[in-house]
């Protein structure tokens, strides 16, 4: 098993595919972008597929295939066909912008993906051209509509709510989501943008959303129970079916129920998404050792997994790559 010191087992692997994106979302990266990994520093699709079959070996049982933008790699489908043919069979799932899966959605189901997180932070065109820098809020929702069509479900939207920007979407993205059936994520803005512009008071709270929420809806926690490891508290909308869920990433932290571990698109392994250290599998992966010793260094880079994220902490540093880099 991949086991920290805490007790904890990771069974969720992110994959991040790449670093590129076609947004330019405020909370992520500056206007002009970043610098992208040259093409030759990304892991290979057979390494890719490598690793995740050594995890899958080690105990995971549910990989997501992040970026970037994970839509603009090119191997993608066969990444998920090929993930797909493990045995065991791990849950698939890809976080998207969703800018290009009105014509991947298909092809992708029938590789074997099981379904989408799609973010979508506004529903007002002129909001998302403010927000995301780009003018691609219909291919967004085209994207979510052909995902429901394949089969991609449950359809799960993420959405990040920024103070003055907009802060006032929480209520009409909910409506919005239960009328089409898609499941809203709230999520808590973290302090992994590219600027390190970020401060915990401009930050919209887990608290703020459920209280602008409540004006609107009657919302029914499904409980602990039904939460398990999973990062979002979930309530009912009006006794259901319609379900809501927020990410308190900050201001509640669920690190001590954390199963996660991320493979950045350039081959490094993090055992949280704000470390600050990374383990390079791909000079491993390219100087030929075998599968032992990948699975002994996914070992270790969990057992080295600190009890949490420590945003709260006096000496706190946010990690030096910016989400992008890191993968969701």
């Amino acid at each position: 098993m991949l086991i920290d010191t805490f007790g904890r087992v990771a069974t969720d692997l992110r994959v991040s595919l790449t670093d590129r994106c076609n947004l330019r979302c405020a909370y992520c990266m500056p206007p002009e972008g970043l610098e992208w990994l040259p093409s030759d520093e990304q892991l290979t699709d057979d390494e890719v597929v490598r690793v995740v079959r050594v995890a899958v070996d080690l105990g995971v049982d549910e990989v997501r295939f992040t970026g970037g933008e994970p839509l603009l790699r090119r191997g993608l489908v066969d990444i998920v066909r090929r993930t797909a043919q493990l045995t065991p069979r791990p849950h698939l799932s890809l976080t998207t912008n969703g800018i290009g899966l009105a014509r991947t959605a298909a092809a992708l189901r029938e590789a074997g993906l099981d379904r989408v997180n799609v973010s979508l932070d506004t529903i007002d065109p002129e909001k998302f051209k403010t927000l995301a820098r780009r003018d691609r809020l219909e291919d967004v929702l085209a994207g979510l509509e052909a995902a429901a069509s394949a089969g991609l479900t449950p359809v799960k939207v993420n959405a990040v709510l920024m103070r003055g920007l907009n802060d006032d979407e929480a209520v009409p993205l909910l409506r919005w989501c239960v009328d089409h059936g898609y499941q809203l994520r709230f999520i808590e803005q973290m302090p992994l943008d590219a600027q390190h512009g970020w401060q915990r008071t401009n930050m919209v709270t887990a608290d703020e959303i459920l209280e602008r929420l409540a004006e609107a809806f009657t919302l029914t926690p499904l409980g602990a129970e039904a939460r398990g490891s999973a990062p979002a508290e979930e309530w009912y909308v009006d006794g259901g079916p319609g379900r809501v869920g927020v990410i308190g990433s900050v201001s509640r932290p669920f690190c001590g129920a954390c199963d996660r571990v991320r493979l950045t698109a350039d081959g490094q392994i993090r055992n949280c998404l704000f470390a600050r250290e990374e383990t390079d599998l791909r000079a491993a992966l390219r100087s030929g050792c075998d599968d032992a010793r990948i699975a002994d260094m996914l070992k270790a880079t969990l057992l080295a997994k600190r009890a949490g994220h420590g945003i709260d902490d006096e000496g706190f540093l946010q990690p030096t790559r910016p989400m992008s880099a890191i993968g969701g």
